[in-house]
């Protein structure tokens, strides 16, 4: 779990179409249901479906927030692509003790090993979870899932609405997939 007392910083990686952009505004809508403050927003250049795209979140539990650049010292990394490894430095600027939530069908130790051992780390097979509740590999619900389980930022009933709004009729498999991902993320302190 995060220490909430201050200004939680998390950036999000994924690929055009994957959903990291609807994360994060989620994420946040979520938050300021719970009389947090937030803010979301994405970094754009020319992507396109399947492109490397950022997405940003800052969450304060007491304070309104400032800053309005990008998320350049993390405190969470979320990665919905683990091929992104490969060819984004997703770690770049993670702060000490930064927690990393990564999509991925390896096992927690072999990640861990990955990255160094120098962050924590949670993981979960989100595709998979995906593919099985929504018939895509459409992975941010699920993602959501895994970063409230890892961070404890917002409480997972908090998504519901914000999910109904934005999905409609296929809210319900969606909050199945956030559920189920909540329950399957491991985690390495």
């Amino acid at each position: 779990m995060l220490d909430t007392a201050g200004i939680i910083e998390i950036r999000w990686h994924g690929r055009g179409g994957q959903g990291a952009v609807t994360s994060a505004e989620l994420l946040a809508r979520a938050a300021i249901s719970e009389g947090k403050y937030a803010q979301a927003f994405p970094s754009f250049g020319p992507e396109r479906r399947g492109a490397p795209v950022l997405a940003f979140d800052r969450i304060s539990h007491k304070e309104p927030i400032r800053v309005r650049a990008e998320v350049t010292e993390p405190d969470v990394v979320v990665i919905l692509d683990s091929g992104l490894i490969r060819i984004v430095n997703v770690t770049s600027g993670l702060k000490e003790r930064g927690l990393i939530i990564m999509n991925t069908k390896s096992s927690l130790e072999d990640m861990a090993a990955e990255f160094g051992n120098k962050w924590r780390l949670a993981v979960v097979n989100a595709t998979r979870i995906a593919q099985e509740l929504l018939g895509v590999n459409i992975v941010n619900t699920t993602m959501l899932g895994a970063l409230i389980r890892a961070t404890g930022v917002i409480k997972l009933e908090s998504l519901y609405e914000p999910l109904e709004a934005r999905f409609g009729r296929a809210a319900a498999s969606n909050i199945d997939a956030l559920r189920r991902a909540f329950e399957e993320t491991k985690i390495k302190e």
